[in-house]
């Protein structure tokens, strides 16, 4: 399976799961998903049943409680087969779950938590607004204190599953306008989509990533109970990108399984296609290839998993995190655009597997940090260290 890791039974037992699972109910209809642009809702239910979606979340919630190692060889799993899937799995996982888990009182986690880990709810992150991406301290969604309630006012966009999810977590600023000092001063608050004022806008009509919907928020005088605040109500943006650090390892763990598939019809393509009277495969220039190909997603692995080890020991992980996704990032688009050159003018054709993975890889270096803001976490940590 990944012969450079010791792998426990358990984690045996996960991968076997995860494959099958894909292999029953993600492999024979993602590429008409990815055609219709069709988000599958059954899938929800299905990967709760099967822990997917509660794999770090504690026992005492109904999750698996297993550790960021077993859930990244899980995700790796299903993003080979879908990279749609994949996201809905490492949002859910590693945003609002893990959000919830550390910053929410004890009343929120049994509220939300277990019906999430069981597949009840599915879980989705609002922080980017229209006008507020990389630069995300900048976003105006407004909360305003209302009594026991505040009152949420704005739009966020590029919300992953955010027409499914049953539990948002959202940023508004909680300070006044000449108040505000970037990151200080935004509340971070549970969303269900119950909640007077609340409307799902602009879906948007994607590239890559078809049967995964993202759409934007509407926040028009949401009225949400002062019981759904997560925490300190001007250290949100700081939970924000604190649990980004874990949401990095999940896009790293899809990337590698978009590769990883990429590279695997690759060299079977290779060993079957035949010119100049043999398989392409015994050419050089295509061994070269597919030799690139193998070590850059080895490596990628390799740094996933060492620091995905590091972060379940309580270590730092803030600028391994960032060079896990920017490497892994980086590596899917590489061994995609030479999977094309392997199937030649066939891999240029929806007729192959190899364009959609071209289509999946490139937005793992844009969301959830581009590879330009991920250069600068690693570039400020090495002066830091200086």
């Amino acid at each position: 399976m990944h012969p450079l890791l010791h792998l426990s039974e358990t984690q045996r037992a996960v991968i076997s799961t995860a494959r099958e699972f894909c292999a029953a109910e993600v492999t024979p209809f993602a590429p008409q998903w990815d055609r219709d642009a069709h988000f599958e809702p059954t899938l929800v239910q299905k990967l709760g049943e099967l822990g997917f979606l509660g794999m770090m979340i504690p026992e005492a919630y109904d999750g698996l409680g297993f550790d960021t190692v077993t859930y990244l060889l899980a995700l790796e799993e299903i993003s080979a087969a879908d990279a749609s899937v994949g996201v809905l799995m490492s949002v859910h996982n590693s945003l609002p779950t893990q959000m919830i888990l550390k910053y929410g009182s004890e009343g929120q986690k049994h509220a939300f938590l277990g019906p999430m880990a069981r597949g009840e709810t599915l879980g989705a992150f609002a922080l980017s607004e229209p006008d507020a991406g990389s630069d995300a301290s900048s976003l105006r969604a407004q909360a305003v204190r209302d009594g026991d309630d505040w009152v949420l006012n704005g739009t966020k966009a590029w919300i992953s599953a955010g027409g499914h999810a049953g539990v948002i977590l959202a940023m508004a600023r909680t300070d006044t306008p000449d108040a505000r000092k970037g990151g200080k001063g935004i509340g971070a608050f549970i969303v269900t989509p119950d909640l007077p004022g609340f409307k799902v806008g602009k879906k948007e009509n994607k590239m890559g990533l078809r049967a995964s919907e993202t759409v934007q928020l509407v926040f028009d005088n949401l009225r949400v109970p002062g019981d759904r605040l997560l925490g300190d109500p001007s250290l949100g943006f700081a939970y924000a990108m604190q649990s980004l650090e874990a949401g990095r390892l999940g896009i790293a763990a899809q990337a590698i399984g978009i590769a990883r598939a990429a590279y695997e019809h690759a060299s079977a393509y290779a060993a079957e296609r035949q010119q100049f009277g043999k398989a392409i495969g015994e050419f050089q220039g295509i061994q070269f290839k597919l030799a690139d190909m193998a070590t850059r997603i080895t490596a990628a692995r390799s740094l996933l998993h060492t620091t995905a080890a590091a972060k379940d020991r309580g270590e730092p992980i803030t600028e391994y995190a960032a060079m896990c996704k920017l490497f892994a990032a980086e590596t899917a688009m590489w061994v995609t655009t030479n999977a094309i050159q392997v199937f030649g003018g066939y891999g240029y054709t929806t007729d192959y597997p190899v364009e959609k993975l071209f289509r999946d890889a490139k937005v793992t270096e844009i969301y959830e940090g581009t590879s330009e803001i991920q250069r600068i976490v690693i570039g400020r940590a090495g002066l830091k260290g200086r």
